[in-house]
Order: C-alpha cells, then sequence, then structure tokens
C-alpha cells in the first residue's frame, strides 16, 4: 500500500469515527444545551444554535430539590453495591477458577445467565420480600437487589480473569509456606487488579444508572438522581430544561469516573473476557 493510500484509508476511519461520535453525542449535548437555553427558545424551528445563556433552570432545581441528598442516595447506592457484589464476586470467581469440578465453567456462564434476567422480571417477588422483612423505602432494599444481579456478572468476569493466570504462581506462594487464602490474596489478588477495576466500574454505571428498582423500592427520602428526573414529566408537558439542569448532575460524575479509570476498564475487558 503506497503512502497516499494508507493516508486516505487513516483519513476515512478518522472521519467515519467523528461521525459515529457526532451520532452517539448530539442527544447528550442537545440535553446539556437545552439546561441553559431560556424555555421560550428551546422548541424553535429552526433551532437556534445561538442563544442568550441563563441559570433560570438551575435555580429552579435547587429550589425544587435537594440535589446534595439526590446525589448522596445515587453515591450510597452504587458505591454499597459495588462493594457488596466485588465482595462476593471475587471469591467465588476465583473459587470456579481453580476448581477441578468439570462443570465449573458452566457455572460461570450459569451466573452470567443470571444477570441476563430481565429486570422487571425480579421486581415484584423482591417488592414483596423487601416488604416482608421491613426493607422496603431503605437504600438496603435498592442495594441487596443491585447486588444480587452485578455480581453475577462479577463471578463470570473474575472467573474468566483468574482463569488467565498461571497457577504456577500459586503454588510456588503455597510452596513458600502461604494459606490457600494466602496466595489468593497476596499472589492473584494483586494481579488481576485491571478486571477489579473493569468490573467496580461496570457495577457503578449500572446502578448509578437504575432507574426501575429505585422508583418501586424507595421513598423521597431515599430516592436517588435517576428517579428525581421523573419529576421533569408533567401532567400536561415535560420540563425539559428541569431535566437538562438536573442531568448535569447525574451524567457528569459517572463521566468522570468512566474517563478516570477508562485505561482500566478496557484492559480489564480485553485481558479478563476471551
Amino acid at each position: 500500500m503506497s503512502a497516499r493510500s494508507a493516508a486516505a484509508t487513516i483519513a476515512i476511519e478518522r472521519g467515519l469515527l467523528c461521525l459515529a461520535l457526532l451520532f452517539f453525542l448530539a442527544p447528550a449535548a442537545w440535553l446539556f444545551a437545552i439546561a441553559y437555553e431560556p424555555a421560550r427558545d428551546i422548541f424553535n424551528f429552526p433551532p437556534r444554535f445561538v442563544f442568550e445563556p441563563t441559570l433560570d433552570n438551575f435555580r429552579t432545581i435547587f429550589g425544587y430539590f435537594d440535589v446534595a441528598r439526590l446525589v448522596l442516595s445515587s453515591l450510597t447506592i452504587s458505591l454499597g453495591a459495588t462493594t457488596l457484589s466485588l465482595l462476593l464476586g471475587v471469591p467465588a470467581g476465583y473459587a470456579l477458577a481453580r476448581s477441578t469440578w468439570r462443570y465449573a465453567p458452566l457455572g460461570a456462564y450459569f451466573f452470567l445467565a443470571v444477570r441476563m434476567v430481565p429486570p422487571v422480571a425480579t421486581l415484584i417477588p423482591f417488592y414483596l420480600e423487601m416488604r416482608d422483612i421491613a426493607l422496603l423505602g431503605t437504600y438496603w432494599a435498592v442495594i441487596l437487589l443491585d447486588t444480587v444481579l452485578n455480581s453475577a456478572f462479577v463471578i463470570w468476569m473474575m472467573y474468566s480473569y483468574f482463569r488467565s493466570l498461571p497457577k504456577e504462581l500459586e503454588e510456588a506462594a503455597l510452596a513458600d509456606g502461604c494459606t490457600q487464602i494466602g496466595a489468593f490474596l497476596r499472589v492473584a489478588l494483586p494481579l488481576v487488579v485491571p478486571g477489579l477495576i473493569a468490573s467496580a466500574l461496570f457495577c457503578i454505571i449500572l446502578s448509578w444508572n437504575d432507574f426501575l428498582f429505585p422508583a418501586f423500592l424507595t421513598n423521597a427520602a431515599t430516592k436517588p438522581l435517576s428517579v428525581a428526573l421523573l419529576s421533569a414529566y408533567g401532567t400536561k408537558d415535560i420540563t425539559w430544561g428541569t431535566m437538562g439542569a438536573l442531568s448535569h448532575f447525574l451524567i457528569l460524575p459517572i463521566v468522570a469516573i468512566a474517563l478516570l479509570l477508562n485505561r482500566y476498564f478496557v484492559t480489564g475487558l480485553t485481558r479478563g473476557i476471551h
């Protein structure tokens, strides 16, 4: 391939990449833009790309919502579910990876199948269960349900990651006097940090963006940001400006975390799942 052909190929690839990014980012850009746009200009046709920015929508949400509490609720649910999912999923994935049982791989895929169950199918039985044990309306109701679903993915992913590690490393640690738990904590676990971070980021994103379970299992004091967005829907119209302003607090934190841990996330997915 000549240098000119190679340059043309690169230019086409980059152009297609820019078009794909534009396609996927346009809705988010529009949502962010209407947060600063006066209500009278949001539905102008043709749309106006130049307007006088306003912070009225942010004043509105701070007047109607306790934004700090909503953010705290989202963080509590996301971090709580992620912590429990890792505490359960990582050891289980390691146990399956080191098991000599011939059906261990099927066990790992069974947990993946659990994650594929439609969430709405588990809502009613779990709602009744949380009601019976007096957890309905608390953070724990959502944390426990998210943990059940997210830990299934963690088990499957960490099973693949631990399986890719040479057993000889742990056998050497055992020969030096380590226990099986010591070999897991001191040898195997430090080698799968990218997989841990990828699993944690996956759990955080799913729990942070979850709407269905918090909408039914929390109350006014424990609802997260994802449920508060529903307040933008009125009986006759949708207050798009309010939704755009509130979306800043829902989207920006998780995007910041994803960008910060992106390198580990990609490494964890590409090396762990095969």
